[in-house]
């Protein structure tokens, strides 16, 4: 005798169960999928402001070009001879000791022309000094020192005066003054001209022989 063989269908709360399950396990998914696309937004947001801020700092900073600082030193003297009174005219005769410097702060060379420096009392030349072409490496500061005879054989009348006055009091007053041209050259490809001055004045106390000071614009 042969025995029926029924097939029972899953119960009701069997199926609501095998459907929850599953819903439940397709939102843990989407919600991974989700969090994973909000982390790979935020990493390429957070590579994109690395990018323009290192784009701005190369902008800024680097490329940006800025003007060389062309000085002189406190010079030292090596011979001083002057005559405040006398049967002839006031006068001063000396030589000196010019540290020039030339401050490059760009992140390239700085290529300039030759140059001269005009040292001056008043008006009136009383020296000079020639400056070689030549360059300055990236951030660096060229170094310069130049022997200068000063001579105030050329002055005039009227700054005869007043160099008398200054010779009496013991302190001479001089400035130096030159312009340098040049080009300074980034990533081995970019050339922009830039052009630099020196505008500075030094007082010399006589008596003593030394620079009192040099202050520079």
């Amino acid at each position: 005798m042969e025995k029926n063989q029924q097939v029972n269908p899953l119960a009701p709360s069997s199926a609501q169960n095998l459907r929850s399950d599953q819903e439940s396990w397709s939102n843990h998914m989407e919600q991974e999928r989700r969090q994973k696309r909000l982390k790979l937004a935020a990493y390429i947001a957070a590579f994109a402001v690395f990018q323009v801020v290192v784009i701005l700092v190369f902008v800024l900073v680097i490329m940006k070009v800025r003007t060389p600082k062309f000085r002189v030193g406190t010079p030292r003297i090596q011979a001083l001879d002057t005559s405040a009174t006398g049967p002839g005219s006031p006068s001063f005769n000396m030589t000196i000791l010019a540290p020039i410097r030339l401050k490059n702060p760009n992140f390239g060379p700085y290529k300039y022309d030759s140059s001269t420096i005009v040292f001056a009392y008043g008006d009136a030349t009383v020296g000079q000094v020639a400056i070689p072409k030549s360059k300055a490496g990236f951030k660096s500061t060229q170094k310069i020192d130049a022997t200068v005879t000063l001579s105030s054989s050329s002055l005039s009348s009227t700054s005869n005066s007043s160099l008398s006055t200054e010779l009496s009091s013991g302190v001479l007053t001089l400035t130096s003054s030159a312009n340098l041209n040049g080009k300074v050259q980034l990533m081995l490809i970019f050339k922009k001209k830039k052009s630099t001055s020196m505008d500075c004045t030094m007082k010399i106390n006589v008596s003593a022989q030394t620079v009192q000071s040099v202050t520079c614009k």
